[in-house]
């Protein structure tokens, strides 16, 4: 009942942050979004979604035989995927995970493996990273949403980060691709460039697309 009215309340929330003129730039839409996303993190709801956009990130890792999985650090109000991430884990020892890491400014990320207990250190704009530098290459990719559409475009922060380095992947091992973000991203069309690429699904706290 509780995650139903959060719902309603955010595909209101949703349609009135989307549904702006096509000529609206990009970073207007993005700073909305974040806004919007931030100012949800504090509200009485947010358990609700978090248990239930955990619960779909699980199912999606269970449909998929990835034995390596690159996740996010969270900021700005993004959905805290580490204890979904450990449990993934804990549940085979076989299994590795990794965070991403600015190397330098506009060129492509690498992956430093990650456990629950990695020690950290702090990274490019002051998100914390894995202190030990053992480069990693996930065959899945959990890829946090600012916004996101029913095509599967994704929203990101603007500097290009995630394009260039999927861009740089190595060959003949493309990642799968899964956009982490809450339904008050959601935006029926969102602006893209021709270069852009769909994402494999987005997973939110009421559906996987």
């Amino acid at each position: 009942m509780v995650l139903n009215q959060v719902l309603r309340s955010e595909e209101s929330i949703a349609r009135n942050v989307c549904d702006q003129p096509k000529s609206e730039p990009k970073s207007a839409l993005r700073a909305t979004l974040l806004a919007t996303r931030e100012a949800q993190s504090e509200q009485a709801g947010q358990p609700a979604r978090n248990e239930a956009l955990a619960r779909r990130i699980q199912e999606v890792l269970a449909r998929h035989d990835a034995q390596s999985v690159g996740f996010y650090w969270p900021v700005a109000g993004e959905f805290d995927a580490r204890a979904v991430v450990a449990r993934w884990l804990a549940a085979d020892e076989t299994r590795g995970a990794a965070l991403p890491v600015v190397v330098r400014p506009h060129a492509p990320m690498v992956f430093h493996a990650w456990r629950a207990d990695s020690p950290m250190k702090e990274g490019r704009y002051r998100i914390p990273v894995p202190a030990e530098e053992k480069i990693a290459v996930p065959e899945l990719l959990l890829i946090p949403c600012v916004g996101f559409d029913m095509d599967r475009y994704r929203l990101g922060y603007g500097g290009g980060y995630y394009d260039r380095t999927l861009a740089a992947w190595p060959e003949g091992v493309r990642p799968v691709r899964i956009g982490i973000a809450y339904e008050s991203g959601k935006c029926r069309a969102l602006p893209h460039e021709t270069h852009d690429m769909p994402l494999d699904a987005i997973v939110t706290e009421a559906a996987i697309y």
